[in-house]
């Protein structure tokens, strides 16, 4: 199955990704971490994705659907994966229509009242890129899952994230509707249950397909 993961930034996408992609045995692939990658490197892409990230706002379409295409092409991808940060955009979504046939959309709904405090509080393994909160980590600064250390981005904080979240509304909540009207989109509810709450649902839904 080719899936794509849906919801405003915070709403989970990384964690169930991370959990997905074990289940399934298909890559997860994240166009932030991709772009994460370009620049810790220092690479043109990197500087001119950072350029972008820094403000809160979308590196421009024609170099992420270019990044991604290439992404999908590669062997590891032949039986399935796991698109995580993108399409954001309608126009992405027309572009991705070109070169990837898309089986289904899990979108996590979440009130944006609740990812403020969760985006602010998160922090993330610079290895594997598990996603955590302080509230749950007891003082912890290195991954339960890899070892790796855990940092707080530098576009998580109220400023950034409350631009993100409005880039987020005005721009990818349109594929809500994109995305229903080809019949695709599976529509899941964001809390602060534990992760395993909303995977098992997710898990439930894409059995069904996977038949």
């Amino acid at each position: 199955m080719n899936i794509i993961l849906l919801g405003a930034p915070g709403a989970g996408k990384g964690t169930q990704a991370t959990r997905l992609s074990d289940r399934y045995g298909m890559p997860h692939i994240s166009t932030g971490d991709i772009f994460r990658e370009n620049i810790k490197n220092g690479t043109p892409i990197g500087l001119l994705a950072k350029s972008y990230t820094d403000k809160g706002q979308l590196v421009p379409d024609e170099v992420t659907c270019e990044i991604v295409k290439d992404r999908l092409a590669r062997e590891d991808c032949k039986k399935g994966y796991l698109l995580d940060g993108f399409p954001r955009t309608i126009v992405q979504a027309e572009a991705l229509d070109k070169f990837a046939k898309i089986d289904a959309v899990v979108n996590i709904n979440i009130d944006f009242s609740l990812l403020m405090a969760r985006l602010c509080g998160r922090r993330v393994c610079r290895e594997c890129g598990e996603s955590y909160h302080i509230s749950t980590l007891g003082g912890a600064t290195t991954c339960a899952r890899c070892g790796g250390e855990l940092y707080q981005r530098k576009d998580d904080n109220p400023e950034t994230v409350q631009s993100r979240l409005n880039v987020y509304k005005d721009q990818t909540a349109p594929l809500i509707d994109y995305y229903t009207r080809k019949g695709i989109l599976l529509n899941f509810t964001g809390t602060d249950d534990p992760p395993e709450v909303l995977f098992g649902q997710i898990c439930a839904e894409l059995d069904k397909m996977d038949r």
